[in-house]
């Protein structure tokens, strides 16, 4: 899938070099802050000993979608990548100030719609600048880790390109509860690889602001899947029986009334069509509205928020 020209015989981050055998912390210097505070992109390099494929590990592009941070921090803690062949670049938290103050932005500012960015931009225009030409230009292919917002949880889900014949091989390796193609957006992480040739994979599961156990655990067993049918490590996964179900088509189901939302199902559920799956009542127990499926099929996210407006998105359905 990636066997010719390696990248990972030099790699070279923010004026390191990193050769074949070699690891290595570092930070990429952004911006400094009116207080002086230099604010900086933490990323660790682990380089095989063979040449290989170079892949990009990614969390906290949005700072309170912390799952993909955990997940990163649980396979740095169990030194998972002690690799033999191939490079892995890890970017624990991109959006550092997002982090720290619980948000998806920077400064009001969403950095997954500012690459490739600008050094003389807005500060998430600079973090996706020094990300775009520092760590991006090193790799071959990424995992960027996400969840849902403003209380949607995602059941653990893969995302592609469409027509990327790379991104849906890694979709299926990483085998995640569910898979299916989703558009680019414009000035996105992934639209930006993409017109490079750099297949992006995006691992969506849990929501923003919590810890997802379960979430976790497969997002750390997708990784693992990656490391050893790619060949970067000698140390094989055990084979996945049960296999990733691809979606074909997807719609949300909104909300037909306004009032409080009551979920009947739990997340990932198959649903079988007019199967009632939820309500909306009012506030005076004088209305209820049900939620039927429109046809049978996979639930794979769903909506926390008690209070609804009409056509809020209460559901993401898939088959």
């Amino acid at each position: 899938m990636f066997s010719s020209n390696p990248k990972n015989e030099m790699v070279e981050i923010a004026g390191h070099r990193i050769g074949l055998g070699e690891s290595k912390h570092i930070s990429v210097e952004v911006d400094r802050l009116p207080t002086g505070l230099m604010v900086e992109i933490p990323v660790f390099v682990f380089n095989g000993k063979e040449l290989g494929p170079t892949m990009l590990l990614q969390g906290g592009l949005h700072g309170d979608e912390v799952n993909g941070v955990e997940i990163i921090r649980r396979l740095l803690e169990e030194k998972t990548f002690k690799i033999e062949r191939g490079c892995v670049i890890v970017v624990p938290i991109l959006n550092i100030f997002g982090f720290l103050s619980t948000s998806r932005e920077v400064s009001g500012k969403d950095v997954n719609r500012y690459f490739p960015g600008n050094k003389n931009g807005s500060l998430a225009s600079r973090i996706a600048y020094y990300h775009t030409k520092a760590i991006a230009a090193n790799i071959d292919f990424a995992i960027d880790f996400h969840t849902g917002g403003d209380q949607r949880n995602n059941y653990p889900q893969i995302r592609y390109t469409k027509g990327s014949e790379r991104g849906e091989a890694l979709a299926q390796i990483f085998n995640a509860p569910f898979r299916f193609e989703s558009a680019l957006i414009n000035k996105s992480f992934r639209k930006e690889a993409h017109k490079h040739h750099i297949p992006v994979i995006v691992y969506e599961a849990g929501e923003s602001n919590r810890l997802d156990d379960k979430a976790i655990e497969i997002g750390i067993k997708g990784v693992k899947n990656i490391l050893s049918q790619l060949d970067f490590t000698s140390i094989k996964q055990p084979i996945d029986q049960q296999k990733s179900v691809h979606l074909n088509k997807r719609k949300w189901l909104r909300a037909p009334i306004a009032g409080m939302f009551h979920s009947l199902i739990e997340n990932g559920t198959f649903v079988k069509k007019g199967e009632i799956i939820g309500k909306v009542t009012d506030t005076y127990g004088l209305t209820s509205a049900p939620i039927k499926a429109p046809q049978s099929a996979y639930l794979i996210a769903i909506n926390h928020f008690p209070i609804v407006k009409r056509g809020d998105a209460l559901y993401h359905i898939g088959w």
